[in-house]
């Protein structure tokens, strides 16, 4: 993915509502299934750590980028946002 296609879906996400939040719990199996299920529908979607967590969410988000197959677009303070082209034919793809 190159910069400004990585700029194109930081502006997209940027009207978006974290789906989810990441607790003291970290990243569970259960945890990256409903993300799984939630970019597949939406392509685009926003998850926020919360502090309490103690978690890094850079670090957090390239682990859950790499277990999701999908790409780490940006995390900016606590919240990350992570992309995939869907394999369903039904969803409106983004395009750049």
């Amino acid at each position: 993915m190159n910069s400004k296609e990585r700029s194109n879906l930081r502006g997209i996400a940027s009207t978006l509502e974290p789906i989810t939040q990441i607790g003291k719990q970290g990243v569970n199996d259960a945890l990256l299934d409903s993300l799984d299920k939630a970019i597949e529908k939406r392509e685009l979607i926003k998850v926020t750590v919360l502090e309490n967590s103690g978690l890094n969410s850079k670090e957090i988000g390239f682990e859950i980028a790499e277990k999701l197959g999908a790409e780490f677009v940006c995390a900016i303070g606590r919240k990350m946002v992570f992309y995939r082209r869907s394999k369903n034919p039904n969803v409106k793809h983004i395009e750049f």
